[in-house]
């Protein structure tokens, strides 16, 4: 149990890259071929994965079974009124009565997850009639079928949330970790989903902001996706005013309107860095950045994440000149030397084997061994 802030959760506090790693050990279970009857298998543990509302807990499941190229069977239990939502209606067949499963219920053999959303929105009476299917994977009217495996969402006990407490009679029969939002793992989502550029460069700016009365990382991507087509926001300020008052609390409205006034939002774009053909000018356009009145190192921090990012993406082919020109970037001797070494380590370390032959090169072994 976790007690913080009136809020009370369960499991290990993790970054989404955690949770991944969690769920994708436990999903490597579940979805393996077993040379055991299907009667004598063991069931796989339900997941709850624990965490405050928009923080991402539900795309991280979709988007790992996207990945998998898995079943997804969605459940929103809070929906649910009566136990025939859950169990299916009752049929009368001859002289006996049989229950009918409900359409959503699985009924072909996994891979596949089970992901129960919200659980602990829904009524008492629904949790309680969802302990044999966490137990036994089966309810009275249909069974999960073999490697499946059931995920469960649930926002913090007490505090705010409008949530009924989970006894322990349903604690104890779920593994438990806690989803926290943290910035790397973030920005890299964003920069993989084409997040638009402006919106990545303010959160990287003011991750400060990210969570406030209406703001949260949910609220931010609907503002983000808003300002897609949006060419000048300086000239389009009103209606930017607007659609970020739609989404997010004044306070963070008002930090991007500054930020769109002061032009931050107009930083040097990864893609730009990568594919210049006259990188002395590029070097010129980021030294006036951060030789302002103090030296902004906070925005040169945020180029250069997004830099990581970017270079990093599936899509993106790494050529000649694009590793030409990271090699330049980072043997930039004004920029300071624990961003550039921060930078090279993750580059080299990175899954792409085109960013680890960097450490091939001289400059970039001599800023490593520095």
């Amino acid at each position: 149990m976790n007690p913080s802030f009136d809020y009370i959760t369960y499991g290990a506090e993790a970054t989404s890259r955690e949770v991944t790693q969690l769920l994708r050990h436990l999903l490597d279970r579940a979805f393996a071929p077993s040379q055991l009857p299907t009667a004598n298998r063991p069931l796989p543990s339900p997941l709850c994965i624990w965490g405050r509302h928009g923080i991402g807990k539900t795309e991280l499941v979709e988007e790992i079974a996207r990945e998998l190229g898995c079943r997804l069977a969605y459940l929103s239990p809070a929906q649910f009124e009566e136990m025939g939502d859950l169990v299916g209606m009752p049929q009368i067949a001859g002289e006996a009565t049989r229950f009918v499963p409900p359409d959503w219920a699985p009924r072909e053999d996994g891979p596949g997850i089970l992901l129960i959303d919200d659980v602990n929105r829904a009524d008492d009476r629904i949790l309680r009639g969802l302990m044999p299917l966490l137990q036994r994977h089966e309810l009275v009217s249909w069974k999960l079928p073999p490697r499946w495996q059931i995920v469960l969402t649930a926002n913090p006990d007490g505090g705010d949330y409008s949530v009924t407490p989970l006894d322990d009679s349903l604690i104890t029969r779920m593994l438990h970790v806690t989803m926290s939002w943290d910035l790397p793992s973030w920005a890299a989502w964003a920069e993989r989903t084409g997040i638009d550029a402006r919106g990545i460069q303010f959160v990287l700016t003011y991750p400060e902001l990210v969570s406030g009365e209406r703001t949260t990382p949910r609220t931010l991507v609907q503002f983000f996706r808003q300002l897609e087509g949006l060419g000048d926001l300086k000239r389009e300020l009103g209606l930017v005013k607007m659609l970020a008052e739609a989404s997010l609390d004044r306070e963070t409205a008002a930090a991007f309107l500054s930020f769109v006034q002061r032009q931050l939002h107009q930083l040097i774009l990864p893609e730009e860095i990568l594919q210049a053909s006259d990188f002395a000018a590029v070097e010129n356009r980021l030294k006036k950045l951060y030789e302002q009145e103090t030296q902004r190192v906070d925005l040169l921090s945020v180029i250069c994440t997004r830099l990581i990012h970017y270079a990093q993406r599936p899509d993106i082919q790494l050529n000649s000149l694009h590793l030409e020109n990271l090699e330049r970037f980072l043997t930039i001797e004004w920029i300071p030397g624990d961003l550039r070494f921060a930078m090279a380590q993750e580059l080299v370390q990175s899954d792409a084997a085109a960013l680890r032959q960097l450490i091939g090169r001289p400059a970039i072994g001599k800023l490593l061994l520095q």
